[in-house]
């Protein structure tokens, strides 16, 4: 007996034993079967058994991908399964996979779990060739459409599956279409196709050495090795990166029989929507294209019509497809995004899936669910994500700045972008690590320019509709993006664009887009503060827009269900009283992590160097007593601003020299001075007193606790202002809640020393105040040698903090400020690393150190508080796993608070396990 996950990929064979099962058809599945049917797979099964009109068709699973991408050829048995389940199709349709005088022909398309739009391969019309393209005339009644379906087949088949660049192919389509003085497809008729048939095929001659393949079989075995392989090429790699999907999860492959919306009157293709996916308004939206088939219309090589157009074209067919979405949406309880066909009248659903959609949509669409009484707000808190909040965060276009729109396309992804324009995605990528900021501008985009689309500020077409690839994929990524900007005329070759009106930019030319009007302005136009940012601070302004105020609403009702039921408290890293108070307008629930070492920047630098380098005591005394009340005063806005509040206070971490004379430059000026026969004698001194400091690697040197040690004034002199700093707060009426924290600790001895010594200096104040303030002494824990030895740490520090930046860089071995650009590309390409350690923990050596070292800590000490302060503290999936390992808190920059508690929220209640949520 098998459990029910193992049994869906096994079949039984003689004598009780298994064979991997490697092929369902569509009624075998569900949507629950992601993992192994893909995405596109388990929601045609889905709507299958819902009962909605499907094609018949199969699923080839992510198994069989994954044997063929480590082994570089199909598993035994997966041809005989293909053939299968192919005949069973064949004999219900009452016809054979390209059979002469009435072909059936199938679609070969992609599936991935996580959805991947325009990133890998599909090939349509498989199964013709010279002589079932006649059968297709006859069948059809209709000889341009069935040598269209040649043309395109030969098109895609060359170009996915014997990998011959495009252009080869469009040369001749552009070259037929201007003949005809058109720049449209729609004018060449059955004729033209036909020789476009036979140029296509001389070109796979030409480039392959072989004729373009005849039989309908090799062809389908031969598609479906193409979408196999498809989920290794560039643009995929790059996408699931960008992503954060993993490589090795591999795609589905989908077998359907062939629906045709470019079979004359009646047909067509299109896209919907159960919602508006850019502002979540409720109603009907998408993208209709009769006569057409489904490329047309996500390659936006065709301006499309609406839905509303074809309810006036089909009303039969756009009632029925209002049914269909409504029955979606209520089976998925979210959004839904469909792809389906009219064939002669007939209405058929190619593909679900929950869609994908903007941030400010992802709001309002939650809550109107839960308004709705579809899901509880607990629910809803799942259905977006910190990545989302932080895009509402960013600033729009100014509203009273002045502007001139040129152009006005469809708001596809909102936001405002501002930058030089680029008509290419190379020219994109190249400028922009020049340090530029751009707008990738192109007549339509297409998966192969994805690698400006990710780096762009934001993106315009002139041609496409909202689900056109553009629109999809900056809507994924969270880019602005205004699409099917008719007025504009894209001229890549010459690097402009133009209007009938006379407006004109060029490449280098600065242009502002906005993604939730759809206007393209000429040159810079001003931002503003968003306004989801001035509310999460508590700065609310005056709005009037309806749809402002149901977006500040519905982040208002998520936001306070996030704070009820996260577990982890958050904190803000913050050095000066005014990042204190806007961390605490975010929500901030005290300070994680207070730099010391950016209140000695400036004057106070001089002052610490003749700490270090004083000849005597006095000296040294006399530059401690200077420093005093400086730091004092620093300490006094702090924990002011946060009153009541926790503040963790890091005592001085940056190496030595960093307080010192530069070496070399203090070289250069002595040598120079007894060249000209007049030594400096000061000069002389500090070099003898900088060289017997200097260190070749000072990030391991002198620095956190070892500059406590060598210096211990210069701590002490820090605990005595933090404790002089709490002690006049408390005398007036505050609630300073101060904690010192000790970096860089190796050693459980290196804690003791410096804690005795601070305990020592607090009752000294204690003493000369009259006023005992409490301040709980802790550690850093930002070595491997203090995380795995964390147990006999935590016998002497009273919480732990781990600082996962430098935790980063010593457990990897990496120098962050010269790896990121010296090899970090070369190794995200070759799939050493989905994403920087540096931007999110690298759960398997980083993170585990945090979970021993969390786990040993607490077992010491039951109530020691663990938490981390790295930059990690404001990551979303970071957070994930901080939760899922109990720390105590996280910290992060002030302006990433809201993000932290968002997902802190989202943390606790998936961690639980009572809800599963895909947000991609």
């Amino acid at each position: 007996m098998f459990d029910e996950a193992r049994s869906t990929r096994t079949g039984t064979v003689a004598r009780g034993s298994v064979m991997p099962k490697f092929v369902f058809d569509f009624a075998e599945g569900n949507k629950d079967l992601k993992d192994l049917l893909g995405g596109k797979g388990a929601n045609l099964a889905e709507m299958t058994n819902l009962g909605l009109p499907v094609p018949p068709g199969f699923t080839i699973t992510t198994d069989a991908c994954r044997h063929y991408l480590k082994n570089g050829e199909n598993p035994s048995g997966l041809t005989e399964e293909i053939e299968q389940h192919l005949v069973s199709m064949e004999e219900a349709a009452g016809r054979k996979l390209g059979q002469p005088d009435d072909p059936l022909l199938v679609s070969v398309r992609s599936g991935a779990k996580f959805s991947m739009p325009g990133m890998m391969e599909t090939v349509l019309n498989v199964g013709l060739n010279d002589e079932s393209v006649q059968g297709l005339v006859i069948q059809s009644g209709d000889p341009r459409f069935a040598w269209d379906s040649y043309r395109r087949l030969v098109q895609m088949f060359g170009k996915t599956v014997l990998g011959i660049e495009g252009e080869k192919f469009e040369r001749h389509l552009e070259e037929a279409k201007h003949a005809k003085g058109s720049t449209s497809d729609l004018v060449l008729d059955a004729g033209d196709l036909q020789k476009l048939v036979e140029m296509f095929k001389q070109v796979v001659q030409d480039e392959t050495g072989k004729p373009f393949p005849q039989t309908p079989r090799e062809q389908l075995i031969m598609a479906v090795e193409a979408v196999f392989h498809s989920w290794n090429t560039d643009r995929a790699r790059l996408y699931r990166r960008q992503e954060k999907i993993a490589d090795d999860l591999g795609t589905a492959v989908n077998v359907m029989q062939m629906v045709f919306g470019n079979l004359g009157e009646g047909s067509g293709t299109g896209v919907a929507f159960t919602r508006d996916p850019a502002t979540g308004r409720s109603g009907v939206y998408g993208d209709y294209l009769p006569k057409a088939q489904g490329e047309d219309v996500v390659s936006g090589i065709r301006n499309t019509l609406s839905l509303a157009d074809l309810d006036d074209l089909d009303p039969t067919s756009y009632a029925e497809l209002v049914r269909i979405m409504h029955v979606l949406e209520s089976h998925y309880k979210d959004l839904c995004d469909i792809e389906f066909t009219i064939e002669r009248g007939k209405l058929w659903m190619l593909q679900t899936r929950v869609g994908k959609r903007t941030a400010a949509a992802a709001f309002r669409i939650a809550v109107q669910l839960v308004d709705e009484k579809v899901i509880d707000l607990r629910t809803a808190m799942t259905r977006v994500t910190g990545a989302q909040l932080a895009m509402l965060m960013f600033p729009q276009f100014d509203p009273k700045a002045p502007r001139k729109c040129i152009a006005k396309g469809m708001a596809a992804s909102p936001g405002a972008a501002v930058g030089k324009a680029v008509f290419d995605s190379a020219t994109a990528e190249e400028w922009v690590r020049k340090g530029e900021e751009v707008i990738l501008v192109r007549r339509e985009t297409n998966p192969d320019d994805l690698g400006g689309m990710v780096v762009s500020q934001g993106i315009l077409t002139s041609r496409g509709g909202k689900t056109s690839h553009a629109a999809v994929v900056a809507r994924g990524m969270g880019r602005t993006c205004v699409v099917g900007a008719e007025a504009l005329q894209v001229d890549a070759k010459l690097r402009v664009a133009s209007t009938a009106g006379g407006a004109r930019f060029s490449e280098g030319d600065v242009v502002s887009i906005d993604g939730g009007t759809g206007e393209v302005f000429l040159g810079e136009v001003p931002v503003s503060p968003s306004a989801v940012a001035n509310a999460l601070r508590g700065q609310e302004q005056e709005v009037t827009d309806e749809d402002e105020k149901e977006l500040l609403s519905s982040v208002k009702r998520i936001m306070e269900q996030a704070d009820k039921e996260r577990r982890m408290d958050v904190r803000a890293n913050a050095d000066t009283p005014e990042d204190a108070e806007r961390a605490r307008m975010f929500g901030a629930q005290g300070i994680g992590l207070c730099r010391t070492e950016h209140m000695f920047l400036g004057p106070r630098r001089q002052i610490v160097e003749r700490v270090i380098l004083a000849d005597s005591p006095e000296q040294r005394q006399s530059a401690l007593e200077e420093l005093l009340p400086l730091q004092r005063e620093d300490f006094v806005g702090i924990l002011e601003a946060m009153d009541g509040l926790t503040v963790v206070i890091r005592l001085l971490d940056p190496p030595l020299h960093e307080f010192l004379p530069d070496f070399t430059s203090l070289s250069i000026k002595v040598a120079l001075a007894q060249a000209g026969g007049n030594p400096n004698l000061e000069a002389e001194y500090l070099l003898r007193q900088v060289s017997r400091m200097h260190e070749q690697n000072p990030m391991l040197g002198t620095r956190g606790v070892r500059l406590g040690l060598v210096v211990p004034d210069l701590f002490q002199l820090q605990v005595r202002a933090v404790a002089e700093a709490a002690a006049r707060l408390k005398k007036a009426g505050k609630d300073p809640r101060p904690e010192v924290m000790v970096p860089l600790v190796a050693t459980v001895e290196e804690l003791v020393i410096v804690r005795l010594k601070s305990e020592e200096t607090l009752r000294k104040v204690a003493e000369e105040t009259g006023i005992d303030v409490k301040v709980a002494i802790g550690t850093m824990i930002e070595l491997p040698r203090a995380a795995v030895t964390a147990g006999r740490i935590a016998e002497e520090a009273e919480f732990f903090s781990f600082g996962t930046n430098d935790l980063t860089q010593t457990t990897w071995g990496f120098s962050r400020d010269d790896v990121e650009a010296a090899f970090f590309p070369t190794y995200t390409d070759a799939g050493i690393f989905s994403v920087s350690p540096f931007e999110s923990i690298d759960v398997n050596g980083v993170g585990r150190l945090v979970s021993i070292a969390a786990k040993e800590g607490k077992e010491v000490r039951p109530g020691l508080e663990v938490g981390v302060c790295g930059e990690h503290g404001g990551d979303p999936d970071s957070i994930h796993f901080f939760e899922s390992i109990d720390l105590d808190y996280v910290s992060c920059s002030p302006f990433r608070v809201p993000v932290a508690r968002l997902e802190s929220g989202r943390a606790t209640v998936l961690g639980s396990g009572s809800i599963s949520s895909d947000t991609r």
